[in-house]
């Protein structure tokens, strides 16, 4: 059987090949290849470049060929390097609650936030959460996500979290789109924990990790340093166990008060997320280190909050990579292009430097160096928008969804009219 596939041409091949990981971008350093096609081979790039050429070398492959018929832009597929997309419930209260003037910690104090969604989501059986997870994958998938980053915590115990990490293991097996797992158990002092803060992280580390490990459930730890939640000094040693094990560190810093972009620098992080609370020392460590700054405009419009400073954090030589935060307390829109366009709009963010940040970067937010550019040897997850200019994309502020979404070299999203 012959695997090699001609796809094109399109008006326009976006390929986010060649980009800087760090520091600022102008929208003159982008590759863009006029009426460009791509030939597949099996589930990876074979061959990109001008369509006419590659009918050439398509022909001595014999290649089957698949046309494109209108005028496409065509680029690599989203990557959403952070989401709570495994849940159970809904916080609608809670945003009531925030509109009438109630600040997320007031609601989180008297009950809602964070524990509503952890009772929700204990209460919710495995398979329910296994098929809701595919649900928001698959929504996910039609706007051109093609990888999903998925957190844990909302089990808050090794019981619970397992749970949680076993049903987003259920879903990856049977979905289009990549999910990568990360496990946030570390997401909230647990209210019904009969022990002090310090046991319930050993108990964790103890208990869970090896498991974690043995059925290959996650390889990233992931804990929310804030008021309410850990501190520096508790999570330390945490984070000190888990690399001991081998774990990949990412952190959730800086959202309402500062000191957890510090601890990513400090125990090497992947990634330090949200950062709407970061300072000029805050940004300073950020960008003379190779953590990557992720901004999660989802749940500035949630909260109602400042926007996390991504125009200087690029400006100061960080990276900057653009997630959903999709969860069901402050991000419950989990449309990345429509987040992304509006970050970039407040930040003043050429469109190189936010299209980056939901490829190339995210793809480096998650440690995969396997797609987010279009490129011969990576994965060939790609898309297609129904235009002849990819400046309309994030110009039309989410409204513009691809009609065509390629997987592993699989088509698996085709709306065409």
């Amino acid at each position: 059987m012959n695997n090699y596939t001609l796809i094109g041409p399109f008006k326009q091949l976006l390929t986010m090949h060649g980009l800087p990981l760090k520091g600022a971008l102008s929208d003159q350093e982008l590759t863009i290849i006029e009426n460009g096609g791509i030939i597949t081979y099996k589930d990876k790039i074979y061959a990109i470049g001008s369509y006419a050429q590659l009918q050439k070398e398509a022909s001595a492959l014999k290649a089957k060929s698949v046309p494109i018929a209108m005028e496409m832009v065509c680029m690599p597929g989203l990557i959403d390097s952070h989401t709570h997309i495994c849940f159970g419930g809904s916080r609608a209260k809670d945003y009531a609650l925030r509109n009438s003037g109630k600040t997320y910690l007031e609601i989180a104090k008297a009950g809602g936030g964070i524990w509503d969604t952890v009772t929700q989501t204990r209460k919710a059986p495995s398979s329910l959460l296994t098929k809701t997870i595919k649900e928001r994958a698959a929504r996910h998938l039609q706007q051109g996500i093609t990888t999903i980053e998925v957190k844990s915590g909302y089990g808050l115990s090794v019981v619970e979290e397992l749970k949680m990490l076993r049903a987003i293991s259920a879903a990856k097996n049977d979905c289009e789109a990549d999910l990568v797992p990360t496990c946030l158990a570390a997401h909230m002092i647990p209210k019904d924990y009969n022990g002090s803060p310090e046991a319930y992280l050993e108990e964790i580390a103890k208990d869970l990790f090896p498991i974690l490990k043995e059925e290959g459930l996650s390889n990233r730890i992931d804990a929310f340093i804030e008021e309410g939640a850990f501190s520096e000094a508790l999570i330390a040693p945490y984070f000190r166990k888990a690399q001991e094990m081998g774990f990949d560190i990412t952190v959730h810093a800086d959202q309402f008060s500062t000191s957890g972009s510090a601890v990513a620098v400090e125990f090497g992080a992947v990634s330090a997320d949200h950062l709407e609370a970061s300072t000029e020392q805050e940004i300073a460590l950020l960008a003379n280190s190779n953590v990557v700054a992720t901004a999660l405009p989802g749940a500035s419009l949630g909260l109602g909050c400042n926007y996390t400073p991504a125009r200087k954090l690029l400006d100061a030589g960080a990276s900057v990579a653009i997630a959903s935060d999709w969860n069901p307390g402050s991000a419950p829109m989990g449309n990345l292009l429509l987040q992304a366009a509006v970050l970039g709009t407040f930040e003043k963010l050429s469109n190189a430097e936010v299209l980056a940040g939901i490829t190339v970067r995210a793809a480096h937010a998650l440690r995969i160096s396997d797609r987010g550019s279009l490129v011969a040897g990576k994965l060939a997850d790609f898309v297609a928008f129904p235009t002849n200019n990819y400046q309309e994309i994030l110009y039309q502020q989410g409204m513009m969804a691809p009609v065509k979404v390629w997987k592993n070299g699989a088509l698996v999203v085709n709306t065409e009219a």
